[in-house]
């Protein structure tokens, strides 16, 4: 899409403000990223979820600042108007503010994230206020928060009794507070997903949470359904392109099989001048 101008977090805000949606979407590699900048998205979310949508993990735990590092880098090579945020991976905000500082550090200078994505409330105020005085800028992440599936009991909707629901909306005030420039929310009932946007000034972006947030994020390889086994009922498919890649491959196995590719121009051939130094005339064994 030419003539778009780079997305900014104070963009973000704006769009907030005149109500407009903010799509964004998550992706791991150069060419879901080119291909989802070309597309308009106005962010790419490098999600930790990678552990289990391109490395085959059972959750989001396994995947390292290295994992994390190396995914950013290619994400950011394949963006050019998307604001990128890249996550901080598991037990990072908890070892400390100095090492939560060095990885979100690494996320920006190394990988050229332009803002990192922190799950947690209120435990994890330090950290945001550290990054945010460092000029790292920050995303929190309530409500189902994937790093914690399983103090949580396993990938339940939260914020269902009045308790917790309460709970989470003081923690997306405190963020805010803290300078959190955005908020995702996964997994919480609509009303209550709408009572958070309603009541902070931050973008709310939501999966699973309804149709009142300020923007929507999904899973790239879960959008257009590539070997995307799990299918949260949340989630819409808006392309089969898994299907069509399979049918690609399997028509490609087909005619190697079958001896139908390579053909005639698919292929190089020496020139007769070089065959005729080569060989003296000769055929290729030289007989």
């Amino acid at each position: 899409m030419e003539g778009r101008k780079k997305v900014t977090t104070r963009m973000l805000r704006d769009m907030k403000a005149k109500g407009q949606k903010i799509a964004m979407i998550t992706a791991y590699d150069y060419p879901s990223a080119k291909l989802a900048d070309q597309a308009g998205v106005d962010v790419i979310l490098v999600g930790d979820s990678l552990g289990m949508v391109v490395l085959g993990y059972d959750s989001t735990i396994p995947v390292t600042i290295d994992d994390m590092v190396h995914h950013t880098k290619a994400v950011t090579r394949g963006t050019k108007h998307a604001f990128v945020v890249s996550d901080l991976p598991f037990l990072t905000s908890h070892l400390g503010t100095e090492h939560a500082l060095r990885a979100a550090g690494r996320l920006m200078q190394e990988a050229g994230a332009k803002a990192v994505k922190i799950e947690g409330g209120e435990e994890i105020l330090h950290v945001v206020r550290a990054c945010v005085a460092a000029g790292i800028p920050v995303m929190g992440h309530l409500g189902l928060t994937p790093q914690s599936v399983h103090q949580l009991g396993g990938y339940r909707v939260q914020g269902r009794d009045a308790e917790t629901a309460k709970r989470l909306i003081r923690d997306a005030r405190l963020l805010e507070e803290a300078g959190a420039f955005a908020l995702v929310l996964e997994c919480v009932p609509e009303e209550l997903a709408r009572e958070i946007t309603e009541a902070i000034t931050i973008p709310t972006i939501g999966i699973g949470a309804g149709r009142y947030c300020d923007g929507q994020v999904l899973v790239f390889h879960d959008v257009l359904q590539i070997a995307s086994e799990v299918n949260p009922s949340f989630v819409q498919a808006f392309a089969e392109a898994g299907a069509v890649m399979q049918e690609g491959i399997r028509r490609y196995v087909q005619a190697v099989k079958e001896t139908r590719f390579p053909q005639e121009e698919h292929v190089f051939h020496l020139s007769n001048e070089t065959m005729a130094t080569l060989y003296g005339g000769k055929g290729l064994s030289g007989k």
